[in-house]
């Protein structure tokens, strides 16, 4: 089939309001981005490009992308810059090729299936530099960086054992799916479907209503975008460029062979990750990052159930798997039912699932009685081993995390009726920093006792507001004739900066009567 001529038939009709990376992470966000020097009208596929293109001829996967490489060449100032950027930083362009090494082949091989071209296998690069654990502060996650709710219109299941959008083979089927998906609606264009995947094909269509109704052109390159989109598509034309010509730009590129680096195996039942790295004679982080989507310690109870293993790892496996009895995958535990007990309280002790003891234990409902027994599927390993899993990676992230100077770290436990919103007000932090600390975006959900990091310039203090005794209340105040900041302020036991700060008021503070502002009220202390 011509990829000039490459359509699918139908589309559904929520496919232009979604979109799959929110951001492009902070390795691949560069530089500013210039105004174009040179304006291209179109973006077909070069169709000749695959008259030259044998995959089994290539002995480097890289010289075989360039056979399939199939858009068109664009130079210009946006496209320039980047290149400049990368030509310079050559560490990350090894690092990032090294990173790239796992999944690479299988990409290249998906996108050469669906006669697509070679470039969009460089995407991940700009996506998520090839971090399978990448996470925007936009909810985008994996190397395709999807949010969750494409995630979960292209058919990626997300639960709390396992992301889809972090599973290698799904998620690019995935975005190839949905890539397939932006070009017919762009009728081929690939340049402004590149554009629809960054920031959505209903703001790509707006951007193209604009440009109409003004008389200005409607390429990509004449569109007002956002400004990360604006960088997005002169960043992969940039690598494409790069690694069309590496030794022209002092790039090295770290070697990967045109032959499969992973095999898929299927099981039947879950599995213990620890447990299937020493069948297979590896690393559990190595495995992880083979198996990114699984976020715990084990499979998903209720499937998926297969491992991606390295090629010469497989036969090891699965010889070692057949000794196993498959009710040996999990080890298991006896639990007695004590008073105050719930299966929330039992499944978060043990790192497992309420869905995953209701299974174990043929529970129709969450009811359970004091001196009940359980049996509950338990780690094989201390849970701190299995460093990439979800609650892990967090973990680590906390650990990690810096404040500004002249602030401290605390430890805060997440109450009922609590808001990231509502914490960084009492704390005097932003939501945005917060979800930076704890490995979150700043939409995630929280949860009661939920465990976060706060800095703030006086933590015993935001402590002592945020805590006392959790009866923190948000009140909405109507200004009443006579009010000043400092008589609302001690009427609420508060100060007058936490108030300037909750309402981002500047120092002087002007208010009106019939305004409206927020406090956070401990009512265990008003006066």
């Amino acid at each position: 089939m011509s990829l000039k001529n490459l359509y699918v038939a139908t589309l559904a009709a929520a496919t232009g309001l979604l979109f799959g990376c929110s951001q492009t992470p902070t390795e691949s966000q560069l530089v500013a981005v210039p105004a174009p020097a040179v304006s291209h009208a179109y973006c077909p596929v070069d169709d000749d490009a695959w008259s030259n293109f044998a995959p089994a001829d290539h002995i480097s996967l890289w010289e075989r992308m360039r056979g399939g490489f199939a858009l068109d060449t664009v130079t210009n100032e946006r496209v320039e810059t980047y290149i400049k950027w990368y030509s310079r930083n050559t560490s990350y362009m090894e690092r990032v090729s090294e990173r790239a090494n796992r999944y690479m082949f299988h990409i290249v091989e998906q996108l050469d299936a669906n006669e697509l071209p070679l470039e969009l296998a460089l995407l991940p690069i700009v996506e998520s530099a090839f971090d399978p654990f990448a996470y925007s502060h936009g909810r985008a996650s994996g190397i395709w960086q999807f949010i969750p709710g494409t995630g979960k219109h292209y058919g990626l299941k997300q639960n709390y054992w396992y992301d889809g959008r972090r599973d290698i083979e799904a998620s690019t089927d995935a975005a190839i799916r949905y890539l397939t998906n932006l070009n017919a609606q762009f009728d081929g264009d690939w340049l402004l479907a590149l554009a629809a995947y960054n920031t959505g094909g209903g703001n790509v269509r707006k951007a193209i209503r604009r440009n109409k109704q003004k008389g200005k052109p409607t390429d990509f390159w004449s569109l007002k975008l956002p400004r990360e989109t604006s960088a997005y598509v002169p960043q992969l034309l940039a690598l494409a460029t790069l690694v069309k010509n590496p030794d022209q730009y002092g790039i090295t590129l770290a070697e990967i062979p045109n032959q499969p680096y992973f095999e898929r195996v299927d099981l039947d039942s879950q599995m213990d990750l620890a447990q299937a790295a020493e069948l297979a004679g590896m690393e559990l982080n190595d495995l992880y990052h083979l198996n990114p989507g699984y976020n715990r310690w084990a499979t998903d109870p209720d499937g998926p159930y297969h491992f991606l293993l390295p090629v010469d790892k497989v036969e090891t496996f699965v010889e070692n798997l057949d000794d196993l009895p498959a009710t040996e995958r999990v080890s298991w535990s006896s639990y007695k039912v004590r008073s105050g007990d719930s299966l929330n309280l039992i499944a978060k002790r043990h790192h497992t699932s309420v869905s995953a003891l209701k299974s174990a234990n043929n529970l129709s409902s969450s009811t359970i009685r004091v001196g009940q027994t359980l049996v509950i599927p338990v780690a094989s390993q201390p849970v701190d081993s299995y460093a990439y899993s979800h609650d892990q990676r967090i973990k680590s992230k906390q650990a990690r995390s810096k404040g500004k100077a002249g602030t401290s770290k605390s430890a805060y436990t997440v109450q009922r009726g609590d808001s990231l919103w509502k914490i960084a007000s009492m704390h005097r932090v932003s939501v945005r920093d917060i979800a930076r600390w704890n490995g979150m975006a700043p939409k995630d959900p929280i949860k009661p006792g939920q465990a976060l990091v706060i800095w703030s310039e006086n933590p015993q203090a935001s402590y002592k507001t945020a805590q006392s005794n959790g009866v923190i209340r948000k009140v909405n105040y109507r200004v009443r004739r006579g009010d000043s900041l400092a008589r609302i302020a001690g009427k609420f036991n508060l100060t007058v900066s936490d108030i300037l700060k909750w309402n981002k008021m500047d120092t002087k503070g002007y208010i009106h009567p019939g305004q409206k502002i927020t406090l956070f009220v401990d009512v265990t202390r008003v006066n």
